[in-house]
């Protein structure tokens, strides 16, 4: 596998990629989309910075890309909805720049109330001027934060110790998440008309273009200072010229502009205005911590495994990947393994988490199992990013539930699978952390590892029956390495799974569907 990698991610930071033995790395500098679009196709993954533009063009001649990875926070540099349609990942670095953000952060504000850019330039233009510079304190200052997420949270943080009082809008965030992080939770109207300092930490949606605007300038108090650090065209810049022509702004800091590069802002006019050029994660920290993280979300998206900071799929904290991580080899292996037992065209697909696991965030895990039985029925390439779209777009319901009251297992995951013909039933475990077990099939108990070939037979419980099974398998020299038998009455119909080195020959098949007992028979391939 390729992966083309832009923008000068900091090499340290791609050791991990370059280990793995599959997978070849790809350096060059900033390309242009012509460049992009001749030669995307022979790459499996990218990585870039904020200068290139992965745009719908490109992803349209990307035949082989899984994944793009973004080495920082913001992805407006990727078209994302153009990705997720074409089934391509889209992960990011969000936590390696946090403190850098933030201490950015706190930099332009303690900037903006002792104005030490403009007081060190007057000093290096020949002037001692003590008088033109008189600042103000921060301690008992009211600070809003608007977006109280890991670069909100870490700038209340700091904040606290500089003994401001922190009020924080948050839609997403609970009143107790908000006072753990020592933030009080106000709506955003009551935030403007009391804050002294207001600080930006949200990214760029069509619900937070311009948050800070007209409006929003008109309820803040006389003399409030700026902070944006987040994302150009969170702060209508227009509006905020305004407000600080007329002197409702008594200071504005931005490290972001609605476009970039910007250097003739009208804003620069104004002494109390400083800016940056976009440096909020500009440190060799913050550089070296997001091309390690996205360098393992790659290695993680192309060997098919569930990635922990995915923008076009739900993302996931530690804790919450650490919960649901032994189960989705578990969910991908019953997913599998129930597509190929159900004839028909199924139109649902129910799955019930039962024990511990009904307490938990287990949807990573349900779009997991639903990848895994697409996999098996369709001609088209299925991941974690397209497969809700592609078994919504066949018309499969997608049912997922967690059961109530106690089991026999601490954590029992069952898929019942509804098709035009029959409808099939599995549940899984796993027995320890990671050793994956198929324990039930409609209600037939078995202990069975779903693992390489098996074989599934159908059958009345009676004698003369495994026997001849497994002779004609053995004749074609194929070792049988397991076997589970499951029944619920004696004489009553049975289930039998068999582990086997190799798929059983198609022209064996009918000889095994003729055994006296045997009601079906077929491969399984997991």
């Amino acid at each position: 596998m390729k992966v083309l990698v832009l923008d000068g991610v900091e090499e340290e930071g791609l050791a991990a990629l370059r280990a793995e033995s599959d997978i070849e790395v790809d350096v060059r500098s900033k390309l242009t989309e012509d460049e992009l679009v001749d030669i995307i196709a022979d790459y499996d993954g990218m990585i870039v910075r904020s200068a290139t533009k992965v745009t719908a063009r490109v992803l349209e001649q990307a035949s082989k890309l899984k994944v793009v990875g973004r080495a920082g926070v913001g992805v407006d540099n990727i078209d994302v909805a153009a990705a997720t349609d074409k089934g391509v990942l889209v992960v990011n670095a969000p936590d390696g720049n946090t403190i850098a953000a933030a201490e950015h952060t706190i930099a332009m504000m303690m900037s903006l109330a002792r104005n030490i850019p403009q007081a060190s330039n007057t000093l290096r233009s020949g002037k001692w001027d003590k008088k033109s510079f008189m600042g103000v304190e921060l301690r008992d200052k009211v600070l809003g934060i608007i977006g109280l997420g890991r670069i909100g949270a870490a700038v209340a943080k700091r904040a606290q110790g500089l003994e401001m009082k922190v009020v924080a809008y948050d839609p997403y965030l609970t009143e107790e998440k908000a006072q753990m992080l020592g933030a009080q939770l106000l709506p955003l109207d009551e935030i403007l008309k009391m804050a002294d300092f207001i600080t930006c930490h949200i990214p760029l949606t069509k619900d937070s273009k311009y948050i800070l605007g007209e409006k929003a300038f008109s309820l803040m108090k006389p003399g409030v200072r700026v902070i944006n650090c987040a994302r150009g065209g969170v702060v209508d810049e227009e509006a905020l010229y305004e407000a600080m022509q007329t002197g409702k702004v008594a200071g504005a800091a931005l490290d972001v502009f609605e476009k970039e590069p910007n250097t003739d802002s009208p804003l620069f006019a104004f002494n109390n205005f400083i800016a940056t050029p976009h440096l909020g994660a500009s440190t060799s920290e913050a550089q070296l911590c997001v091309a390690c993280d996205v360098s393992l979300e790659l290695i993680a998206a192309l060997h098919g495994e569930f990635v922990k900071n995915a923008v076009n799929i739900p993302s996931m904290s530690p804790k919450v990947m650490a919960t649901v991580k032994p189960y989705l080899n578990l969910a991908e292996k019953m997913g599998r393994f129930c597509a190929q037992l159900i004839d028909g065209r199924v139109n649902k697909v129910e799955v019930t988490y039962s024990g511990d696991l009904a307490n938990q965030e287990v949807a990573p895990i349900t779009t997991t199992l639903i990848k895994g039985f697409l996999d098996t029925i369709l001609q088209v390439k299925v991941n974690f990013v397209n497969a809700p779209t592609l078994a919504r777009n066949r018309g499969i319901n997608v049912v997922q539930q967690q059961a109530s009251g106690e089991g026999d297992y601490a954590n029992l995951i069952t898929v019942k699978a509804v098709s035009d013909r029959e409808e099939i039933s599995v549940a899984g475990t796993n027995f320890g952390k990671v050793d994956p077990r198929i324990v039930s099939i409609d209600g037939y108990h078995v202990d069975a590892i779903p693992e390489g070939h098996m074989l599934y037979v159908p059958h009345i419980d009676k004698p003369r029956i495994i026997g001849p099974v497994c002779n004609l398998i053995g004749a074609h020299d194929i070792n049988i390495s397991g076997m589970q038998v499951g029944r619920k009455i004696i004489g009553g119909k049975a289930v039998m799974l068999l582990n086997v080195d190799a798929p059983v020959p198609e022209e064996t098949m009918p000889e095994i569907a003729k055994i006296d007992g045997v009601l079906s028979v077929r491969n399984v391939s997991i």
